[in-house]
């Protein structure tokens, strides 16, 4: 059996083990937080290192791609230093695959529902794929960068907004402590709602789920959310809320949506990919990721509350 794990600086409360098979072998999904204790984090990826088939970065990103450039982030890199025989990815070759699909297959849904197309992205920078699916099938889009990253109540609109934003600020926005921008640890836990009328406008919520629990108001009626790393108790909250329908862009599994890190180290390791794995210089790798995807047949999920 395949093992991959997702080491992630988020809470250990959100821990699972599940058994898959993937491209006809059995693979061994296993997520370990470490509650925020980034040495902890790092001790884990030096110890798994040539242990395990693939490794993937949870609660955190290596870097963020946005159109052709990749923005490392300084602080996080230091975590998989140590690693130096294992592939080790963050998510974002399914972010710029498996989630640019997204949009077209929710479309279909809205049409037969006769419903509008306005949508809350939580966060482009760090959603390219998502963004970039629902521009392309004609929503009407307002993108929360800085709204839930900056604090300032600033709405974008537009792809050129997302790419000025991100030659601006992601330069220096990458040298930051990492937890400076987003919740780590118990931080995931809590409940700070913020800019609620933007989610009252939006019929579509979609990004990632720690910012869409941490920030959204306590009544979400008819809503449609799109996102992943949905534990049952996400899903309770969202039935509580009255959220309609929940879209998930990677696989439920035995109740539990993983990170897109988690799916995509599952994915190297039925591969048996022992290649690093660069986002900066993909070369081919997304059109290898954008094979499988196809070859099991990987889509959105949708499910209604």
């Amino acid at each position: 059996m395949k093992h991959a794990v997702s080491v992630s600086i988020g809470s250990a409360k959100r821990d699972k083990r599940v058994n898959i098979s993937l491209l006809g072998k059995d693979i061994l999904l296993e997520r370990i937080g470490t509650d925020g204790d980034l040495k902890r984090a790092r001790q884990l990826y030096e110890e798994l290192d040539s242990r395990v088939d693939a490794l993937g970065v949870g609660g955190a990103v290596l870097g963020l791609q946005v159109a052709e450039r990749w923005y490392p982030f300084y602080s996080v890199i230091p975590l998989v230093q140590g690693i130096k025989h294992t592939p080790v990815v963050d998510g974002t070759g399914l972010k710029m695959t498996l989630e640019a699909t997204v949009g077209s297959v929710l479309k279909q849904y809205l049409d037969n529902q006769n419903r509008e197309k306005k949508a809350l992205i939580m966060t482009a920078v760090d959603r390219w794929g998502l963004a970039q699916t629902f521009l392309k099938n004609g929503y009407t889009c307002v993108f929360g960068d800085f709204f839930f990253s900056l604090g300032l109540p600033i709405p974008i609109r537009t792809e050129s907004a997302i790419k000025k934003l991100a030659r601006l600020l992601l330069p220096i926005m990458s040298r930051l402590p990492f937890t400076w921008l987003y919740p780590i640890g118990e931080a995931q836990e809590r409940r700070t709602p913020k800019m609620q009328n933007y989610f009252h406008w939006a019929d579509i919520i979609a990004g990632d789920s720690h910012y869409i629990t941490h920030y959204m108001p306590e009544e979400l009626p008819g809503k449609i959310i799109v996102t992943n790393t949905t534990t049952r108790d996400d899903v309770a909250l969202f039935q509580h809320a009255g959220v309609k329908t929940l879209i998930t862009t990677t696989p439920v599994f035995d109740g539990r949506s993983f990170g897109t890190n988690m799916l995509e180290a599952g994915i190297l390791a039925a591969l048996e990919y022992d290649k690093p794995v660069d986002y900066a210089e993909p070369g081919d790798y997304y059109d290898l990721i954008n094979t499988v995807i196809k070859e099991i047949k990987l889509t959105p999920q949708i499910q209604e509350l």
